[in-house]
């Protein structure tokens, strides 16, 4: 079976939704056709959660101040969020997806990923399938989609985030030198703007550039992130997401936050205490995870969330905090994170270590002894008595 994933994507959603839903209520103007955002105006505060492509051509960018952007656009309407529209929207458009496939990867409230090539036989050629089911939307729904089409899921991801809007773009594998390879560094999914300047100070500045990249030479800069970077640039990498795939048994847990944050070792300080439970309940259950799971959503609603299957099964609360802050550092986009959460899947009630020469099997048994003595402590006088040192630098 062939593999071909299609990233269906929502143009310019909370606008779109909400210029449905006032044409429908009678408001006789499109506001995606003239200078307008959404975005919660107190006092002259407030930023752009979104804007109109007109808005967009004079200069308007999204986490914006809504006041510079009335510098940029005199006549400008902001619009209020309205999220509970925003998820009936949402429901709306997954409903029609869901019709076709139940193999739908749901990102966000207004982006998806399917893998189309389990239904190829039911519907053919792709990109026909693509143009019928953005004509669908359109037509039943009022707004209109961008569909990525291509052999792994961040190609279509990279392709859905071509020309805007109403389109579809394909990416297949003998179309990447020709259509992601000219694109500059910081087009590329998962390269965020500090990654982004850092590989132009190294005189990588194309996708190109970065596919052609020695792995030797970059390790030093990127650590942990070369092999994810060179891949993604050369279009092999696919650890976007997680697989569709529900474990039978998982243990998860999960925070939202107030506010961004923009850091990773903020990231890591929330990520720590999650860490701290699912563990906890691991070994209570006398379970061993095989592999370890995190989700990050951003301040624009955009989820993200990677898996990692594990050399060793572990309930071991430090060894699963490292691996799960590896995960946290890819996945992070640079943008303020509003949730953090940690799984733990593929759920074991034994455990079969692979020694290798650089364990050290003393110092892991003394870590295990130190989490269930600490377990103890904790159920018996409360979650708060003590915890293990956490150094966290601003």
């Amino acid at each position: 079976m062939e593999n071909i994933f299609m990233h269906i994507d929502v143009n310019n959603a909370f606008l779109s939704w909400t210029a449905v839903d006032l044409l429908n209520n009678g408001y006789k103007t499109d506001i995606r056709n003239i200078e307008s955002v959404i975005g919660t105006e107190i006092k002259r505060h407030g930023i752009v959660l979104a804007k109109s492509m007109v808005a967009k051509a004079r200069g308007v960018k999204t986490a914006q101040t809504i006041m510079e952007a009335r510098r940029k656009c005199n006549d400008l309407k902001v619009y209020p969020p309205n999220f509970k529209l925003y998820q009936t929207m949402s429901n709306k458009l997954f409903k029609i997806i869901n019709k076709y496939t139940p193999d739908v990867e749901k990102l966000s409230i207004d982006e998806c990923i399917i893998d189309y090539g389990k239904v190829k036989n039911l519907y053919g050629d792709p990109v026909k399938f693509a143009y019928n089911l953005k004509k669908e939307i359109k037509k039943t729904l009022g707004f209109t989609v961008n569909i990525g089409i291509a052999n792994n899921r961040l190609c279509a991801k990279m392709a859905s985030d071509f020309l805007k809007p109403d389109r579809v773009h394909t990416l297949f594998q003998n179309e990447i030198e020709e259509k992601m390879y000219p694109l500059p560094i910081s087009d590329l999914f998962g390269v965020g703007k500090s990654t982004s300047k850092k590989l132009r100070e190294l005189n990588i500045n194309t996708i190109r550039d970065l596919a052609n990249s020695d792995y030797e030479k970059l390790y030093p800069y990127f650590k942990n992130q070369t092999d994810r970077l060179i891949k993604s640039a050369q279009g092999n990498y696919d650890g976007m997401l997680m697989p569709k795939k529900v474990e039978t048994e998982s243990i998860s847990n999960s925070t939202t936050i107030s506010y961004n944050l923009n850091y990773i070792e903020e990231i890591y300080k929330y990520l720590y205490p999650l860490v701290e439970k699912v563990s906890a309940t691991l070994r209570k259950k006398n379970k061993f995870a095989n592999q370890v799971g995190v989700v990050l959503k951003d301040k624009y609603f955009k989820t993200y969330s990677h898996q990692t299957k594990l050399k060793n099964p572990t309930n071991n609360t430090d060894e699963i905090y490292e691996i799960a802050k590896l995960l946290a550092r890819e996945l992070w986009n640079e943008e303020g994170i509003r949730l953090v959460g940690v799984s733990v899947s593929k759920l074991s009630s034994s455990i079969n270590y692979q020694i290798s020469m650089f364990d050290n099997m003393e110092e892991i048994e003394t870590n295990n002894e130190l989490d269930k003595t600490l377990d103890k402590l904790k159920e018996q006088y409360g979650s708060n008595i003590i915890n293990k040192a956490f150094k966290f630098k601003k």
